[in-house]
């Protein structure tokens, strides 16, 4: 190697170290942490894999859906989470997710086919979509409390339960 080529390298490979990306925040993988455990949790809900809820709630976390804040624990929520009874072929897709510090954000849809009973309305094999948006705090590798705002008027509509918005009046 010639003694130019050897200046070029000494001073090439300091630069190009010093100038590649910026090792990631403690905060960064955090957050990162916090989409996989969230991901994680509608993967299970898609997959009816209720037990892994165990690892991925707190026992006492606490949901807040449309205004109403649901207190029970962990054990009575899988035991009345009539959505997976009432369809079968539940699944909830991703759409957005953003994670700031402890909270994780996401715009998500469902789609099911209407096979069992909810709420008292009888199986119309009617197949529904509902879009939501829900905010995950997360505490200790754990959720801890949900804020999701859900389309549930929408479904009522889809399922001929509440006639669309505009029919009907005159």
């Amino acid at each position: 190697m010639t003694l130019v080529t050897r200046l070029l390298v000494m001073i090439s490979v300091p630069l190009l170290v010093a100038c590649g990306p910026a090792p990631e925040s403690k905060a960064d993988l955090q957050e990162e942490e916090n989409k996989a455990l969230v991901r994680r949790a509608f993967e299970a809900l898609n997959e009816s894999s209720l037990d892994v809820m165990d690892e991925i709630y707190d026992a006492n976390h606490v949901k807040h859906t449309n205004g109403i804040t649901n207190n029970v624990s962990l054990k009575e929520a899988k035991q009345r989470d009539t959505t997976l009874k009432a369809f079968p072929d539940y699944h909830r897709e991703i759409e957005d997710m953003v994670a700031e510090g402890n909270k994780v954000s996401v715009r998500w849809t469902f789609t099911g086919t209407h096979k069992g009973e909810l709420m008292g309305i009888p199986p119309t094999g009617v197949q529904v979509t509902m879009t939501a948006i829900s905010i995950y705090r997360i505490t200790d590798g754990k959720i801890m409390e949900i804020w999701q705002n859900s389309d549930h008027l929408g479904v009522m509509q889809q399922l001929g339960v509440i006639p669309p918005i505009g029919q009907g009046e005159e």
